[in-house]
């Protein structure tokens, strides 16, 4: 009465090598079949994610609690509009994040909604850093 293998790795943790990505740059890799950005923001990424009021995001959340302590520059999102549920393009937009083009969500680089009809932030996916190069996704 065990799933069988295929199952169990459709739902399986994904271990992602860090090293090829430069700062300022994005992968997407799939999880669950689901799209997953992993962006390595710079430092001013981080520095304006960190600068937004939070009171005047409509899904009010600090840029902290959207990473993992000692790892400020992973951004870590499921890559699905929170809107429709269609896939947005990274880097793009008026907040260096996230934009829909289907209907004009745009997110910024904390992955946090602030213009478009979008009613949430971009969801952070259960992951753990196991070495400073390396996360595990699930």
């Amino acid at each position: 009465m065990n799933p069988d293998a295929t199952t169990i790795a459709a739902g399986a943790p994904i271990e992602v090598d860090l090293t090829p990505i430069a700062s300022g740059q994005d992968i997407k890799v799939f999880w669950r079949g689901k799209p997953i950005y992993i962006m390595n923001r710079t430092k001013k990424q981080v520095d304006e994610a960190r600068q937004v009021p939070v009171s005047s995001l409509p899904d009010p959340a600090t840029d902290q609690s959207r990473v993992k302590e000692g790892h400020d520059q992973w951004l870590v999102v499921i890559g699905i509009c929170t809107h429709l549920g269609c896939i947005p393009i990274a880097h793009e937009g008026n907040y260096d994040g996230f934009f829909c083009p289907c209907h004009g969500s745009q997110y910024d680089s904390s992955g946090r909604i602030r213009q478009g009809p979008a009613p949430a932030n971009l969801a952070v996916p259960p992951y753990q850093f196991v070495s400073d190069s390396k996360l595990q996704i699930g």
